[in-house]
């Protein structure tokens, strides 16, 4: 399927790759092929020669509340910017202490759509929600133990939510980003700013 991407579009983007994956489809490529690989969040993102990223005017926050968080979050990051969208992390500002969060919101409300990503109970994404007037997409993850754990409980505690905010699957770094990049797409058109390479 890698091939095939780079044979129709010349760059490819794989999710939930493992160490055998990133084997199999960088043997074979081009010398001058661009491999960008995040083990971290198992993403990898080829590009042949010439094909540059797309560069659109639009900004994603990536946020997370801990440092358990922070693969479906790469997840996410990594596929807003495959749209060329500018993506800016905020990283362990989880609940726990509320000075965190609050610390970067400046950069939170002149972001255009964020994704924020929360274990345990799951509470960071609706009290961002309810701190900036932009979308926010919430990005449960499998961290916590117990009744709720693996998580459910993040799940839930979104879908629960008063504030706006819409919700991925657990995990789901791959719908959040692809989400977030269309939202990104959408303001850009609005603005009037056509996408360009680098």
């Amino acid at each position: 399927m890698a091939e095939a991407a780079l044979e129709t579009t010349g760059r490819a983007l794989i999710t939930r790759a493992d160490d055998a994956h990133v084997a199999a489809v960088t043997d074979g490529l081009p010398s001058a092929a661009t491999v960008d690989h995040d083990e971290r969040a198992r993403t990898l993102v080829v590009r042949v020669p010439g094909v540059d990223p797309p560069v659109i005017d639009a900004r994603v926050a990536v946020v997370t509340a801990g440092t358990s968080d922070a693969a479906a979050a790469g997840e996410a990051a990594v596929l807003a910017r495959a749209v060329g969208a500018t993506v800016e992390r905020v990283d362990d500002v989880g609940v726990a202490h509320l000075g965190r969060i609050l610390d970067h919101l400046d950069a939170l409300r002149g972001a255009d759509v964020a994704v924020v990503a929360a274990g345990r109970e799951g509470a960071l994404p609706t009290v961002v929600a309810g701190l900036i007037d932009t979308p926010v997409i919430g990005l449960p993850v499998s961290t916590g133990y117990g009744h709720g754990g693996e998580g459910e409980s993040a799940l839930a505690s979104m879908l629960q939510s008063c504030t706006v905010l819409s919700v991925v699957n657990v995990d789901d770094g791959f719908t959040a980003g692809a989400q977030a990049g269309l939202i990104a797409r959408a303001v850009a058109g609005a603005r009037g700013g056509r996408e360009s390479t680098e």
